[in-house]
């Protein structure tokens, strides 16, 4: 069951999309080498996937991103900087796009998405700390959880 509101602003047909996109999000996240959590991302504008993003080492680096204590190395790239990045290099532009991501955004993320334009954040797990969800919320962009089956 979604956490829409009983009537969705953008209508039935949105809530469609959106439940797909993250579905993919969900498929693309299985690249990710990470153990204890694999997360991915997407961001579409205009119905057209312009960059995805997994968690995971930057470039050149050993697919390992937790360390001898299971705990996530530092360097470990999210999913949405992964995409946003992604984006970044390439000739398109995330402003008033849609962010499709499997975990809910930490702070840092949340900041990222804030520059990049991003107008929308559509997730279906929850990260332990709302701290994004609350600044991406105060920056007026839409937050959207759909709780997959």
């Amino acid at each position: 069951m979604s956490k829409y509101n009983s009537v969705h602003p953008y209508g039935d047909k949105q809530e469609q999309f959106d439940r797909r996109y993250l579905e993919m999000a969900t498929i693309w996240a299985q690249n990710s080498y990470c153990i204890r959590r694999q997360v991915g991302a997407l961001i579409v504008k205009e119905k057209m996937i312009i960059s995805d993003g997994y968690n995971g080492t930057p470039a050149g680096f050993e697919n390992v991103c937790e360390d001898e204590n299971n705990k996530t190395k530092p360097y470990v790239l999210h999913a949405e900087a992964n995409a946003i990045s992604k984006v970044a290099k390439s000739n398109n532009s995330s402003e008033g796009a849609t962010l499709y991501i499997t975990t809910s955004p930490c702070l840092e993320c949340s900041k990222l998405i804030i520059q990049s334009g991003i107008k929308r954040v559509v997730f279906c797990n929850n990260y332990h700390s709302d701290e994004g969800i609350k600044l991406l919320k105060r920056a007026k962009i839409e937050v959207v959880y759909i709780e997959l089956t």
